[in-house]
């Protein structure tokens, strides 16, 4: 390992401050980001957000811990979760996350840590710690006395950076893991969010922005941007959601372009103003990232049959909704031709004819997507269970029960009619939909976890 020495140090800082912050930061703002991870009192592997904003760089790290937990053998107790695992289940998603910006930036590592954080390196293969004790679970109360205690302004937090390179993530593993207080104590999240960009390079990170002047966090509100929340599930700061990169009147918008390991869903989504596509929607373990209009909360569930391979109906069903944008359950009889061209279905001109006359026998114009399944793909059993158990993660003790950050669970049924109730009193329920069209649950305290 190695430190970078300082003049490119200064000037790749300089490039990371003004991605994030823009050409100046606003004190207030910096303060709100300004918390390390530190994990609830009431359920070990949930974390807090003090305030508003880090759910960016929060919600993200979150995702990826379950996603971790819930890779392992999970049994009735898998929410008792002593310290030790916490910081390893902490330190495994920022390696996961670090390892994601690497590899698309020819796999090395930088680590942004604070200058006193470092004491002594012996050799490339060694780390030593520097004498402090990790923290153990540490209260809200604690990690505001510890910011007291440090000066929060910007200027003298962004003297302090230094950059240290490792070429392999088991170096940084255990990096983390001798020095868990970088990420546990003030800074760390805002530590974590510097080893990424500096990981996955400005410039690269640049080039995948819909617009680069743009700084990754709102200079009024402090919440990130779209990029800055793909860069962290994905290791892509692309601006959209959707899948691949589209055409727009001759513009190229960037896209996501793999299956992710955890998914996101957009509450947005059901007015159109966003389109979050099957590599996000359908990711590789049941763990979702929720976004409403100002927060970031996430969703995950232990049925892995959640995530498991489409069936050819599935496959289907997607295809056809995709040439019904509005969410009708129908397409125009001239857009058959298309999806059956799109699922691989014979599409010669006669045969289209034929089964045009037959799905539209009443010369409408539209044809059914039941009509449509039950004609190509009848009788094939859906993938995903009719009922499974769902949980909901919100690290803002405001917006939880009594003030208590807890995985709140509900029962989820999926209805057997096509047709779905949008209540805008119901946020969740409206997120979730976007997913699963005609999903019901029953959250067991009786309440409806908030998005907000």
């Amino acid at each position: 390992m190695a430190d970078h020495s300082s003049a490119s140090s200064y000037s790749e800082l300089q490039e990371i401050r003004k991605l994030l912050w823009g050409p100046y930061v606003k004190e207030d703002v910096f303060r709100r980001w300004a918390q390390g991870f530190h994990f609830s009192k009431d359920e070990p592997t949930a974390l807090v957000q003090c305030e508003g904003g880090p759910c960016a760089v929060l919600a993200p790290v979150q995702a990826f811990i379950l996603k971790s937990l819930l890779s392992e053998t999970v049994g009735n107790n898998w929410r008792e979760v002593d310290v030790d695992k916490c910081n390893e289940l902490l330190v495994q998603a920022a390696c996961d996350i670090l390892t994601q910006a690497s590899e698309r930036n020819g796999g090395h590592y930088i680590v942004v840590h604070m200058n006193n954080d470092v004491r002594s390196l012996t050799s490339p293969n060694s780390v030593l710690t520097n004498g402090e004790e990790p923290l153990e679970n540490p209260s809200t109360e604690l990690i505001e006395t510890s910011a007291k205690r440090q000066k929060l302004e910007h200027e003298h937090f962004h003297t302090q950076l230094r950059l240290l390179s490792l070429e392999r993530v088991e170096d940084v593993e255990a990096f983390y893991f001798e020095r868990i207080a970088i990420l546990r104590e003030t800074f760390g999240v805002l530590l974590l969010l510097y080893s990424v960009i500096s990981t996955k390079g400005v410039e690269q990170i640049r080039s995948e922005m819909n617009d680069p002047t743009e700084p990754l966090i709102d200079g009024t509100y402090g919440y990130g941007s779209q990029s800055l929340i793909n860069l962290m599930l994905t290791g892509r700061a692309v601006g959209h959601v959707w899948d691949h990169d589209q055409d727009v009147g001759g513009l190229k918008l960037r896209g996501i372009d793999c299956q992710s390991e955890v998914g996101f869903l957009a509450l947005l989504e059901h007015l159109r103003y966003c389109e979050v596509g099957s590599f996000l929607k359908n990711p590789k373990h049941p763990v979702w990232v929720l976004g409403s209009e100002t927060h970031l909360t996430v969703l995950f569930s232990l049925e892995k049959r959640l995530v498991s391979p489409e069936t050819p109906s599935e496959v289907a069903r997607r295809v056809f909704k995709s040439f019904d944008p509005d969410g009708n359950n129908f397409i125009s009889a001239v857009l058959l031709q298309d999806v059956l061209r799109a699922l691989e279905l014979v599409s010669e001109a006669e045969y289209v004819e034929i089964m045009t006359r037959k799905l539209d026998a009443e010369n409408l114009g539209i044809i059914l997507l039941n009509a449509f399944m039950e004609e190509f793909f009848p009788e094939q059993k859906q993938s995903t269970p009719d009922t499974f158990t769902l949980f909901h993660y919100n690290g803002q003790p405001r917006s939880c029960p009594d003030g208590r950050v807890v995985y709140q669970e509900g029962n989820a049924v999926l209805l057997e009619c096509d047709m779905k109730c949008v209540l805008e009193s119901n946020p969740m329920l409206t997120c979730l939909q976007t997913k699963w069209p005609n999903i019901e649950v029953q959250w067991l305290s009786g309440v409806t976890p908030s998005l907000n």
